[in-house]
């Protein structure tokens, strides 16, 4: 079983490193949550968790009975499906609003976008210097 989900790995950090080097950022975030689940599988199956029964204690004993699978790359994998869905989640919603600000999610024309020393608008208060945004703050 563990040659097939080598391969299957394999093919899932190539599906990743493809859309990670898309110019669009919906395809890029995509592409770290395809690698995040890969990462995940390498894990998984480095735990040998196919191999060994279920890491269950029978009532009366106290250890188990056989060869178990190891519960802690279970519970690592599981901690980080938690947190990569909202890292997910998070970066999705910075995309769509960066996409609804400027009007793309294309990564060439938001660099486009950004201000320069020699422009006369600053996207945080309106003024050139940020001046207004210090006052604020202060």
């Amino acid at each position: 079983m563990e040659p097939y989900l080598a391969v299957v790995i394999g093919l899932l950090v190539a599906a990743a490193v493809y859309l990670m080097t898309d110019r669009h950022m919906v395809r890029m975030l995509f592409g770290v949550a395809l690698l995040g689940t890969a990462v995940n599988l390498v894990v998984f199956v480095s735990g040998d968790v196919l191999r060994g029964l279920p890491p269950l204690i029978a009532v009366d004993a106290t250890t188990p009975n056989g060869e178990v699978a190891n519960a802690l790359p279970q519970a690592l994998v599981l901690t980080a499906i938690v947190i990569g869905f909202g890292l997910f989640s998070f970066a999705l919603a910075l995309v769509f609003k960066t996409a609804q600000r400027f009007g793309t999610a294309d990564v060439d024309q938001l660099g486009a976008a950004e201000p320069t020393a020699d422009s006369k608008f600053s996207p945080v208060d309106g003024s050139k210097d940020g001046a207004a945004e210090r006052k604020r703050a202060a």
